[in-house]
């Protein structure tokens, strides 16, 4: 065996896995060495996920060959993968909301006091010491589902990297984290993989594959599409392997903004937003920004009912409005695209169908109370071919289409409901560079039918693209507003509005 063969903690040789009516893997080769961080990069539906669960043991190999540190393998159970040391951070932290941080932390190896009970005391500090090395100062008698997304994709990270694995692959792990834990997580990452730790890295945010791995391979309908050393590669030519051609940024004209639609005034929640004044007017998109738990999240949530709202005044087309929960606020014609969709924004087992219909079921019924096919039909196929929804059938599972269709069915739901105001919280996150395009384009198509668009996102090239205007919150405040056609509007003026360097509030 070769001195490089040596050094190669895994390799997944020839691998090909069909599904029925699709070869998913095409005689796939990829490896990864002893303390390296190796960037798997490729459109949604590219075959990533499918690589790496043949790797996890999630799906057996029709053929091919997996090495472990030289031994061979026809396939790895989970079971065997996880005594092999592969450990896997998803996208979509999993998680029992109703069992504390810590419970979550050491999820299947409880620790026990010598008569057999659960060492409550043990088992807190040594989950306070592990997240505190991570740098996460969280109590950990927390329940779990009282925590942000944020939060508790860190812990999913943390327990994944202070298990003793030797190979982890990260799994879009920055997808849901503000600019500031990313850098801390990359930090992370380098300390691990200079004592000798294995990456996998799988990220549709191509600048971040340039900070942190040291080698990337594309993958580009089930085959390897190209790898490089990452020092000798651009992110032009990334993109291009990628796609296959290359992509252009979708840039929205300038446009006229029509009458207004919702208006705020004085909204005010004690540790979120202060003296919110913003209108959102018909045709417009404006983009909310800020540093996570500046406001501009929370406001939305509150405005769709998910959370309390405060004291303010808030009007849609005139009238005052007030949503208890979201029922009340699809009522009004506001809707609500959220950060973490597989929570709330779909349901995976569910049809595409099902979906797309979910939230407009009493328009769709007969006067007898049954649906009616003829409209869901029609409905279903208009929102599938209008917002390039790929996908086998209607009736095929949600879970089982790419990152971008999913959200594209999302969008679909919200826009089934007609709504005058359309919230979007980080509608690309997750997704290839082709289908942010085509998400920014159906963003655009959407305010040209009237609909007033909000986009919450930390993107600062997509807002600069989509927004119209663009509102940043700085401690729960609106220190900037960016308007298109008044200034130049840069990066490097949003970040310092973010960073508050200029807290002036808009009048």
């Amino acid at each position: 065996m070769s001195e490089t063969a040596k050094k190669l903690e895994i390799e997944l040789l020839n691998i090909v896995k069909d599904f029925p009516g699709v070869r998913a893997l095409d005689d796939v080769s990829f490896s990864v060495a002893a303390g390296e961080v190796h960037a798997l990069v490729g459109k949604n539906g590219a075959g990533k996920s499918t690589l790496m669960h043949v790797l996890t043991g999630l799906y057996p190999p029709d053929s091919g060959e997996i090495r472990v540190r030289g031994k061979s393998h026809q396939r790895l159970t989970t079971a065997e993968a996880k005594a092999q040391g592969i450990a896997i951070v998803s996208q979509h932290a999993k998680y029992v909301g109703s069992l504390s941080i810590a419970e979550n932390i050491f999820s299947g190896s409880l620790l026990l006091t010598r008569g057999g009970f659960i060492d409550w005391p043990r088992m807190y500090a040594q989950a306070d010491e592990r997240l505190r090395r991570f740098g996460l100062d969280i109590d950990v008698k927390r329940r779990m589902d009282g925590t942000s997304v944020a939060e508790r994709q860190m812990i999913e990270i943390a327990r994944a990297l202070f298990a003793e694995a030797s190979v982890v692959i990260l799994d879009e792990p920055t997808a849901p984290l503000p600019k500031h834990d990313v850098a801390k997580l990359f930090g992370f990452v380098k300390r691990q993989k200079d004592r000798g730790a294995s990456f996998i890295y799988i990220s549709h945010y191509l600048e971040e594959i340039f900070e942190v791995a040291d080698r990337v391979t594309v993958m580009r309908n089930g085959r390897i599409a190209g790898e490089a050393p990452v020092g000798s590669i651009t992110q032009g030519e990334l993109i291009r392997l990628i796609s296959g051609a290359n992509v252009e940024r979708y840039r929205r004209p300038p446009t006229k903004p029509g009458p207004p639609v919702l208006e705020l005034k004085g909204l005010t929640r004690l540790g979120h937003y202060a003296q919110v004044d913003i209108t959102f007017h018909s045709g417009e998109v404006v983009g909310l920004t800020g540093l996570e738990g500046s406001g501009a999240g929370a406001l939305v949530r509150g405005l769709f009912g998910l959370e309390a709202l405060g004291s303010g005044e808030a009007r849609i087309d005139g009238k005052p409005y007030a949503a208890e929960n979201p029922t009340v606020a699809l009522s009004r014609r506001l809707a609500y695209l959220p950060r973490d969709r597989h929570g709330l924004g779909i349901i995976g087992l569910r049809s595409v169908r099902d979906n797309i219909t979910l939230s407009v079921l009493r328009e769709l019924a007969s006067r007898l109370g049954f649906i009616d096919g003829r409209k869901e039909n029609a409905l279903v196929k208009t929102y599938i071919e209008t917002l390039g929804i790929k996908t086998p059938s209607p009736e095929a599972p949600v879970e089982h289409l790419s990152g971008g269709n999913q959200q594209k069915v999302v969008v679909a739901k919200l826009a089934a409901t007609e709504p005058r105001m359309l919230f979007l919280d980080e509608p690309t996150q997750g997704v290839d560079v082709a289908a942010k395009a085509e998400i920014l384009r159906i963003v655009d198509e959407l305010s040209k039918r009237g609909v007033a668009v909000g986009v919450v996102s930390d993107e600062l090239s997509e807002l600069m693209d989509i927004s119209d205007r663009i509102l940043v919150f700085y401690r729960g405040r609106i220190v900037r507003e960016f308007r298109k056609g008044r200034e130049e509007i840069t990066a490097v003026k949003l970040l310092a509005a973010i960073e508050g360097e200029f807290q002036e509030t808009v009048q």
